[in-house]
C-alpha cells in the first residue's frame, strides 16, 4: 500500500491520489512510467514525479522517519509491510487511566518472535532501550493511551511509525475493545486470562504488591497475549484494510 501512496507528498491531497488510482497505476514505479497519461497541471506533475522519486529512495534506505513525518497518523498503517521486520507490538499495564495520578506497571514488547516484559520496580527502565531498537510500533488505542504514558515515563523516546490498530480496524467494521475484536477474528485467550479486563489487570497488580506472586504471573501472561495478539490481528486484517482503502474510490 505504501508504494501506491501519494498523500505524503507536499500539496498532494486525497483527491489527486484517488485520481492516480483510478487511472490504473498500481505503484510508484508504474507512476514514473505512465504519469503522462494522467490529466494533471504541469506543476503538480513535476511535484509528483520528484516526490515519488524521493519516496523510492527513502524507502530503499529504510528511512522510517521520512514516512512517519510525512504521513498523517491515520495513514501510517500503509507502511506496515515495508517495516514489518523492524516492528514492536506494544501494550502497557498501568495503575489507572490518568498519567497525572497513575503510572505504568508493565510494558510488553513483542518483536514478532519473542516477547519481553518490563515490570515496575524490577526492570521497567530497560524498556526504553528496547523500544528504541525499532522503526515501527503497533498498538491498540495507543495514540490515546499507551504512547502518551510511555512518553511520560521516557520523555523523547517516541521516534517511530505508529499504527494504532483501533482506527483502521474500525474502518473495516471491527469496533469495540481489543478482546471483542479478537473474538470476532477467532482468536482465543488462554484459560488463565480468559475474561480478564484492563480494570481487573489493575487489581492483579495490587494483589501482587500485597505479596501475591501468582497474580504477577497472571498479569504477565495477560500482557503477553495482548502484544502477541496484535500481530495476529494485523496479519489477518491487513489485506482487508488495503482492499477497503482502494474500494472507497470505486
Amino acid at each position: 500500500m505504501l508504494k501506491n501512496t501519494y498523500i505524503h507528498i507536499p500539496t498532494i491531497g486525497a483527491s489527486t491520489e484517488r485520481m492516480i488510482w483510478r487511472s490504473g497505476i498500481k505503484s510508484w514505479d508504474d507512476f514514473l512510467k505512465n504519469h503522462g497519461s494522467i490529466k494533471l497541471p504541469r506543476k503538480k506533475q513535476r511535484l509528483l514525479v520528484s516526490g515519488v522519486e524521493e519516496s523510492i529512495e527513502q524507502l530503499k534506505s529504510k528511512n522510517h522517519l521520512f514516512f512517519s513525518h510525512r504521513l498523517l497518523s491515520r495513514h501510517q498503517w500503509r507502511a506496515y509491510n515495508h517495516f514489518k521486520n523492524n516492528t514492536a507490538y506494544v501494550d502497557i499495564e498501568t495503575t489507572g487511566l490518568s498519567m497525572q495520578y497513575n503510572s505504568i506497571t508493565m510494558i510488553g514488547i513483542f518483536d514478532g518472535k519473542e516477547t519481553k516484559t518490563y515490570i515496575k520496580d524490577i526492570n521497567l527502565h530497560e524498556a526504553r532501550e528496547e523500544l528504541e531498537k525499532y522503526q515501527q510500533i503497533v498498538t491498540f488505542n495507543g495514540a490515546r493511551f499507551d504512547i502518551p504514558f510511555i512518553e511520560h515515563e521516557f520523555p523523547g523516546f517516541f521516534n517511530h511509525l505508529h499504527i494504532d490498530l483501533m482506527y483502521p480496524l474500525k474502518n473495516i467494521g471491527y469496533s469495540g475493545g481489543l478482546k471483542k475484536i479478537e473474538c470476532s477474528l477467532g482468536i482465543r485467550r488462554s484459560e488463565e486470562t480468559e475474561g480478564i479486563s484492563g480494570f481487573e489487570a489493575v487489581h492483579l497488580w495490587h494483589k501482587y504488591k500485597r505479596g501475591d506472586e501468582e497474580a504477577l504471573e497472571t498479569l504477565i501472561k495477560y500482557n503477553i497475549e495482548d502484544v502477541e495478539n496484535l500481530k495476529k490481528i494485523i496479519d489477518i486484517t491487513y489485506q482487508k484494510m488495503m482492499d477497503n482503502e482502494v474500494k472507497q474510490d470505486e
